[in-house]
Order: structure tokens, then sequence, then C-alpha cells
């Protein structure tokens, strides 16, 4: 078998250039008028709503809070000579570096410590990074930048923790929007990809621009999916059952048995109110509403509305008289059963253990166990949203509100998506815009563009008493004139949280165990805040971590410790926990029973509603 003849160390750095180089500059030029004309429509598309006085600006991103952030950090900096001078020559020695390793691969030679980016970044592992030398000297002096501004932000002495991780924030975008692989010129493969298709790849990816700028008023509603081959109830939401109740703001659903027999107690889902309850029944194979439908539990979901200006001063009070309470009204008028298990589901289950002190202290005991999953009760250790929210940028995001009652729900997916900027703007930006590709159809990204408004009452109180304040946990929330102490919550509690999760941090998560009277039943599970969570047997993948309660342990860190990994999904061991607290088997039910005329077919029409 013939082997590649090595490279002497003699032979200089291959550099190819016809690749690079225009082959059809008339054809090129017309293109390039194609994209300047679809970059004009998208500019205009953007200055619309701005002229005629239609556009809020409800943006999480604030250009002058990054700024006063960071003019803290470069304060610490500037402000000493000696500090100054001392960055100034870690970076520039670091160019010298860079500089060295050019010029010994130039001359056939491999540096003895390149530059490298770390693992699991893929913007960099495409032809032409490593191998032609201008791309590789790019690529090494923005890993070296940005490793440098990292670490001016944790060297830099004085900042508050909040000021910090606001500034590692910001940071962070701007090194992920400013990465060479985001520009034609500096992405080798864009680059090629140009001059082969003599720009007809910009053209199209321009149009694209355009649209989606159009789509998004005035802001950019950045495409992740071809959302043209989905349509809820046809492709996703499909698990049979009824509409059985509605209200203002909620519907209540009830799904249709699949087994002759059922657990006697039902349960009721609380999905957040920030995107929709469909994640949950994504479809047939991924359903853990249809599994648990198929497990014999009788299963009822809140369907959040979709809300507009009517809904503008409805509360948690509301959401909890108007959602939770009214599902448990209903359940009991379905089934006739006064005893309900719950789950609730990242906000709504932040929603649900409100409740359970809400209630409990209006004498409603109906709730007899509930599972949170991905649930944060104290937000003590609540991740990078909390970069969000402080008294300065609640002012901004109130003043934002008051003109619709609402916050709009790109704005609140645009906030999600900064959380993973690298894996959930820009890889897409480049795909769309730049190579001029169609993204791929994928019913997760569907859902997550689904996006729903926020109420101007619900959301304020939400950030102010839970990400500012962290009330909750602590006792001192008030709703209705009643104090929330979740140490009278002493029912069984099964709480979920995921080992990637960058909205529900799991020991963010597992710290909410502590606040109740009861002793949680703690499970990790392998991933992230969705596909942890949505994780069928079938599929076999992932892993589940079990362990003693965390009253018992103290930390988190102990926790891990004492934990015992499970290959596969989590809910079967859910179940197990589930079934003893699920009563003897009755007949089926079927959807509304005999007090209840069924609305609609699910999933009912308020899910369909769009931003």
């Amino acid at each position: 078998m013939a082997t590649k003849a090595r490279k002497p160390e003699s032979e200089p750095f291959d550099v190819k250039t016809d690749e690079f180089v225009v082959k059809d500059p008339e054809a090129f030029g017309r293109n390039m008028a194609r994209m300047l004309e679809q970059i004009g429509k998208a500019a205009a598309a953007w200055v619309a709503p701005r002229e005629k006085g239609d556009y809020v600006d409800g943006s999480p991103l604030q250009m002058s809070e990054v700024i006063q952030t960071l003019s803290r950090v470069s304060e610490y900096w500037m402000t000493d000579p000696a500090r100054a001078m001392e960055a100034q020559t870690n970076l520039f020695a670091g160019y010298l570096t860079v500089w060295n390793n050019s010029i010994r691969k130039l001359a056939g030679e491999t540096p003895e410590q390149p530059i490298e980016a770390p693992r699991g970044d893929k913007r960099f592992s495409g032809e032409g990074w490593n191998d032609h030398l201008f791309f590789d000297f790019i690529r090494q002096t923005y890993l070296l930048t940005t490793r440098w501004a990292d670490d001016l932000v944790e060297r830099a002495d004085g900042l508050d923790p909040h000021t910090r991780q606001k500034a590692a924030f910001y940071v962070r975008q701007i090194s992920n929007a400013l990465a060479p692989s985001n520009f034609v010129m500096t992405n080798p493969e864009l680059y090629r990809e140009t001059v082969a298709s003599n720009g007809e790849n910009l053209v199209k990816g321009m149009r694209m621009f355009a649209e989606d700028m159009t789509a998004g008023h005035g802001n950019l509603r950045l495409r992740q999916s071809d959302y043209t081959k989905y349509e809820v109830g046809r492709d996703m939401a499909v698990t049979p059952g009824k509409v059985v109740a509605e209200n203002e703001l909620c519907q209540i659903i009830q799904y249709a048995p699949k087994t002759e027999t059922v657990f006697k107690r039902p349960l009721m889902i609380v999905p957040p109110w920030i995107n929709k309850f469909y994640i949950l029944d994504l479809n047939p194979e991924k359903s853990f509403i249809g599994w648990a439908v198929e497990q014999g539990l009788t299963v009822f979901v809140v369907s959040w509305v979709n809300p507009d200006e009517r809904h503008a001063e409805k509360d948690w009070q509301s959401y909890i008289e108007e959602g939770i309470r009214f599902g448990l009204d209903t359940v009991e008028k379905a089934t006739g059963e006064t005893e309900v298990n719950a789950v609730g589901y990242c906000v709504g289950g932040t929603l649900l253990g409100a409740s359970l002190a809400y209630l409990k202290a209006k004498g409603d005991e109906r709730i007899k166990s509930t599972t949170f999953l991905t649930t944060q009760i104290d937000f003590t250790h609540a991740g990078d949203l909390k970069v969000f929210v402080d008294e300065t940028q609640l002012k901004t995001l109130e003043k934002a509100m008051e003109q619709k009652g609402y916050l709009e729900g790109s704005q609140m997916a645009t906030a999600f998506n900064l959380l993973r900027s690298g894996d959930l703007i820009w890889p897409y930006f480049v795909n769309n815009y730049l190579r001029g590709k169609e993204p791929l159809p994928f019913d997760l990204l569907y859902w997550n563009a689904d996006s729903t408004r926020m109420p101007k009452a619900n959301h304020l109180f939400y950030l102010r008493n839970c990400y500012l304040e962290n009330r909750l946990s602590r006792g001192r929330m008030e709703i209705g004139g009643v104090r929330l102490d979740l140490s009278k919550v002493t029912m069984p509690i099964y709480n979920l949280a995921t080992k990637e999760d960058h909205i529900a941090p799991a020991r963010s998560a597992f710290l909410g165990c502590h606040a109740f009277g009861s002793k949680a039943q703690f499970v990790l599970t392998g991933s992230g805040h969705i596909a942890g969570v949505v994780n069928p047997p079938a599929k076999k993948k992932y892993q589940f971590w079990t362990g003693p309660a965390p009253k018992d342990v103290g930390s988190f860190e102990d926790w891990l410790l004492a934990a015992k990994e499970t290959p596969g999904s989590w809910w079967g061991h859910w179940l197990e926990w589930l079934k003893p607290l699920s009563g003897d088997q009755v007949k089926a039910r079927k959807p509304g029973g005999r007090r209840l005329k069924p609305i609609e077919d699910a999933p009912g029409r308020y899910v369909r509603i769009k931003s």
C-alpha cells in the first residue's frame, strides 16, 4: 500500500492560491450587484418600523449597558500604568509567538507550542485553517486575543460578582461575533465557496437575510430550521386528546387513554409559558406525554395562551388561579379525583413550586406529589440569564413593555440564543447568509423558534422576585397577600436536573431541594435543558445519576461523589418512583368524563397562536 511521502523540514509552507482567485470576474461582478440589491432590501426592512415609530427596542443586549460594564474592567487596567503595561506586554508577547509560529511553518517546521482552539470548537476544523499560512495566522491571532480578553476580566480586581459575570458574558458575545469564521475574507471555506460560485452563495444568503429582516419587523429573525416542513397538530403535538376546558389564560388538554385501565390518580403537567407545551409532545417517537399515556397515566396538560395586550396585568396570582388551580378543578370535574400528581417544567416548575405553598395556605392540598424538570426554586446559581437582570435593566425592560403590555417573543428567544451564541446564532448566520444554504428541517429548532410573548406583570414579577431578589427559596415571596413558605410543603418531590443545562444549571436545581419541608429525590441526567429531558428510553441515549437526598449530603459536589450512574433514559426511573403514588388501577377515562364536554381536539387553538 502506497504511503504519502512526508514533507522535508526544509520544504517551504504550502501556499495555494489558485482556488482563491475569481475565475469569472464578469459573473462575480453581476452577483455582487445582486447581493447589494438584497442588502438594500434588508436595510429598508430595518428602517421602515423605525421611521413609522412602530419599533420598540426590547433587545436583551443594551449597548449602553455593555459599554458601562466593560468600562469598569478597563478602568482597573488603565488607572495603573504598570498594570496597563503588563497587559499590553502579555498581548504583544503572544503576537510574537504567533508570528514565530508562522515563520517556522513557512520554513516547513512544526511549532512547539501552536495556539489551538479548545476541544469541541468546530469553527476552525475545516480545510484551510491549519494548512494555509494566512488563515492559520488569522486563527491563532484570534484565539490568542480572545483568551487575553477573557483573562483581563478574570483578573480585574474590585468587580462585584454581577459586574464580573456581565463583563465575561459581553466579552464572550463580542468574541463570538468577531470570529474570523464569520467573515468571507477570513474564512478559507467561505472564500473558496464564494470564488467557486462567483458569489452566487452571497446572493442567496442576502436574499434570506432580507426575508428574515422583514419577517422580524426590523429585527433579524434568524431562521434555524426549515419551518415549512412542520405544522403543529399535523407533524408535532399529535398525541390524541381533547381540550376539555379553557379560559382567557389557558386551555386544559386531557389525553385519550391507550390502555384498558389506568392509575387512579391523574397526572397534570404545567409547562413553561416561555415557549409552548409541545416540547413534551414533539413527535410520536419523542413524546413524553404520549409515553406517559402508554404507561397507564391519565394525563392533563396546561396549554398557556400566547398573550397579547389583554393579558398585560396577568401576574403570578393570575397564572396560579387561572392556570394551575383551574387545571386542578378541571381534573376533578373530568375524573372525580381530588388527588393529583403534578409535573412542572422549567419556569412552569417554578410557578408550580410557588403554587404549592400558595395553595396550601389557602387550604387546597389536591396536589399530592410534584415532579420538577430542570426547575429553579433557588436562583443563587442561576447562570448567565442573571446577566440580563439588575435594577437598571429592569427599568429599561419595563419601559419597553409599557407600549404594548408584553415583551415580544422574539426578544425572549434572542436572550436564550445568546446564552449559546456560538451554537445557536453564528453557525446559522454563516450557513444561511454567507453560504446561502437553507437550514435543514429540525423539529426541536422549529419549536424553539415558535416563541411566545411575555405579559408585563408576569414577566417583571418573575425577574424581580426570582432572578434579582431570590425571594421564593428564602420564604419572602408574596402572592395575593400570602407569604410563601416552602418549608411547609412536605409532599414527595422528584427533582430532575440536566448536567449541561445553561438555563437552569444543575447546581441551582440541586440547591432548590433544600427549600422544601420534605426530602426531595434529586436526579441528574446527561445532556442539556431539552435533550436531557426529552430522552425516550427507546433511544438508549445518555445516562442519569441517582443518590442520597440533597438534605443528607449538603453540597452538590458531595452528592456527585455519592451518586450512582445508570445508562439510558430517566423516564423509567421516574415511573417507578411515581407508581406507588398513583393508586390502584381503574377503568380508563374518556376525555371530559361525564361532566365536561370536549371543546376541540388536542392540541387546541391556543398553542397555534403565533407571535
